[in-house]
């Protein structure tokens, strides 16, 4: 299927990509992360959830395969263009007004930290139309919230198909609930990243 008019005009115009993925994401992630060039002309930001004090190598494979500058998020980094952001482990992800990012040490939402939802709902504020958010693969219903409140500002959203997911609970959530644009395949969402 080839992406329509409003979803290209829609794509090309947003200033920020977020990617928020669980159980059975990994795959997907790894290739846009191959994929995506150094001159993309957005800022990505990768939520992920990650197991409470487990050590992952997650950031390191991803940095030493990216084309895009890479760099897990800090406390006050400022949101650039052709830099992909990944959230860390253990903090809540927020975009603040001016484009910087703060992290938060509150209570897990859907028994993760960071949230998918957090960061998402963050962005929707600060970034309104000129967000994307596309909800990958996962095994609970964090990031259907966040991907409500983008959609109900202006901004575009994608759920992977449940049925071309791994984990199908985390999209399926998303489409359930009106935060869900467009569904689009694996390779549906790769022809739009290329575009």
């Amino acid at each position: 299927m080839a992406p329509d008019k409003n979803l290209l005009e829609r794509w090309r115009a947003a200033e920020i990509l977020l990617f928020g993925g669980s159980a059975g994401s990994f795959k997907i992630l790894f290739r846009i992360v191959k994929d995506l060039s150094e001159t993309f002309g957005k800022a990505v930001i990768l939520v992920i959830h990650r197991k409470k004090n487990f050590f992952s190598e997650i950031e390191k494979l991803f940095a030493e395969n990216s084309r895009m500058y890479m760099r897990e998020i800090e406390d006050k980094d400022i949101l650039k263009k052709n830099t992909m952001y990944i959230a860390p482990a253990n903090y809540h992800t927020l975009i603040e007004e001016g484009g910087y990012f703060s992290l938060d040490v509150s209570e897990a939402v859907w028994y993760s930290k960071p949230s998918i939802d957090v960061t998402f709902e963050s962005a929707a504020e600060v970034y309104g139309s000129k967000c994307v958010a596309i909800l990958l693969s996962g095994a609970n219903q964090d990031g259907a919230n966040g991907m409500l409140k983008i959609r109900e500002s202006g901004g575009l959203t994608i759920a992977q198909a449940p049925e071309d997911a791994e984990m199908p609970e985390m999209p399926r959530s998303a489409i359930n609930n009106g935060g869900a644009e467009y569904v689009l395949t694996q390779d549906e969402i790769f022809k739009l990243l290329l575009s």
